[in-house]
């Protein structure tokens, strides 16, 4: 099971918070957050407000008329890379026989890119928190995941670039490997996964 953002594909939080600043959001900043999101940016990721309403509340913040097309465009920042090792190890990893699932904090805009890649047919199945309506580290998240997937939480390797997400996981009896943003992951997987 594996996070999206830092991990299948690299992350530009710089560019993310440089895009949103150009659209009029001086405090792009403080707004926004790697791992989990708060305020409006947060209430999109968890599934309380829609991708219109995330539109109508940051043009409020902005103080003018924001188009659906700039709100993606500024949370694309995010997506910095999407390496094609990452996608050759996912087909592998099904090739070998395993069930392989994404979980991630993330939101609409984000995820109308995702469709776009091969990500949608490398994979199982798509554990979305705002279609969850709950966003990690939250351990809800995770007894989701076990019940849809009929899953002991040791037959689950969990790979997400969040310390705090990990440990949750890790916690509940998951196997887990925190990777930095970037790095190549793919070795150690298959390390753990000859471990079982």
């Amino acid at each position: 099971m594996f996070d999206l953002g830092g991990v299948i594909m690299t992350l530009s939080p710089e560019q993310a918070v440089r895009r949103f600043k150009e659209l009029g959001l001086e405090d792009a900043e403080r707004q926004l957050d790697s791992y989990c999101q708060s305020g409006i940016f947060g209430d999109l990721e968890c599934g309380k407000i829609s991708a219109e309403t995330f539109r109508q509340e940051l043009s409020k913040m902005i103080g003018r008329e924001v188009s659906h097309e700039e709100c993606r465009h500024a949370w694309l920042g995010y997506m910095n890379e999407l390496p094609e090792r990452n996608l050759l190890f996912l087909k592998q990893l099904r090739s070998m026989g395993y069930r392989v699932l994404l979980l991630s904090n993330t939101n609409p805009f984000m995820m109308s890119w995702v469709n776009t890649t091969q990500l949608p047919e490398l994979m199982d199945k798509f554990y979305l928190s705002y279609e969850m309506k709950m966003m990690k580290p939250n351990e809800q998240v995770f007894r989701h995941v076990l019940m849809e997937e009929k899953s002991f939480p040791h037959e689950i390797l969990f790979v997400d670039d969040g310390p705090r997400n990990v440990a949750a996981a890790s916690q509940l009896g998951m196997r887990t490997l925190c990777p930095e943003n970037g790095e190549d992951w793919t070795n150690d997987v298959l390390r753990l996964l000859n471990e079982e």
